[in-house]
């Protein structure tokens, strides 16, 4: 009984040697979803928090690809905790009327001994959160986003942001006419796109403005603490066609 009790133990002491020679690592999971979109509709994004990207593209549907990931690296022994942390944050879609609504919820971490400000780092989260999402070129984008990036390319609907602190990083076509209201409490605001800019809104704030009634789009972004970048993207001309002479040239 004693040679046996003695061997489970060693059993149990070598894989624990194993579990402490493996690496540490990041947990990391990720998942891919796809939804009917409504001709015509909203991307509606609530909560959301990290690094999020909207793509335009040509199909009806709606692609949503996100990755959760731990900050810190751990051991065998520890990934399963990591990942039911992670379990623990939760990116929904669903389809309410003409819009499609992305829903995520956390733990909030508040450091208690620092009081509520606006653009502090007083919430924490302990994971890393990534949205890719591709949607068609024409929905329209309400994005209500904590912290992190927002980055938007090759959407032609109207675009509104906005964002407790980080960026907000637009391209969009240089053909596009935009009503554009951009503005950073502390922040500066760069567009490629001709607009107005207004008095600062306190020492750090910037604000540029394009009153353009008659456009198609409107552009509303709002940042608490960071920058708003507006590029344009330039659209490829397409190449003349070949004349008779260089026809005869090429034979």
């Amino acid at each position: 009984m004693t040679m046996r009790i003695l061997a489970v133990i060693g059993v149990g002491v070598s894989c624990l040697l194993l579990a402490a020679d493996e690496p540490e690592e990041k947990v990391r999971m990720s998942s891919t979803e796809r939804m009917d979109f409504p001709p015509g509709g909203t991307l509606r994004l609530r909560n959301s928090t990290g690094a999020l990207t909207v793509e335009g593209w040509e199909q009806p549907y709606v692609e949503i690809t996100t990755i959760k990931s731990t900050k810190v690296a751990y051991d065998a022994r520890e990934r399963g905790s990591a990942m039911h942390e992670l379990d623990r944050v939760r990116v929904t879609a669903g389809r309410r009327g003409d819009e499609l609504v992305v829903t995520t919820d956390y733990p909030r971490h508040r450091i208690v001994f620092l009081p509520p400000l606006p653009y502090s780092l007083a919430e924490k989260v302990s994971f890393d959160l990534e949205y890719r999402i591709k949607a068609p070129r024409t929905a329209r984008l309400v994005a209500e986003h904590d912290a992190g990036e927002v980055n938007v390319d090759g959407l032609s609907g109207d675009i509104d942001v906005t964002l407790r602190q980080g960026e907000v990083l637009l391209h969009l076509s240089e053909e596009g006419q935009y009503d554009i209201h951009a503005e950073s409490d502390i922040g500066n605001v760069k567009s490629d796109f001709p607009g107005q800019e207004k008095p600062r809104r306190g020492l750090f704030g910037h604000r540029v403005v394009n009153g353009n009634s008659i456009a198609a789009h409107k552009l509303n972004l709002k940042v608490g603490f960071g920058d708003i970048v507006i590029l344009k993207t330039r659209t490829p001309t397409p190449p003349e066609p070949l004349g008779p002479a260089a026809k005869q040239e090429g034979l």
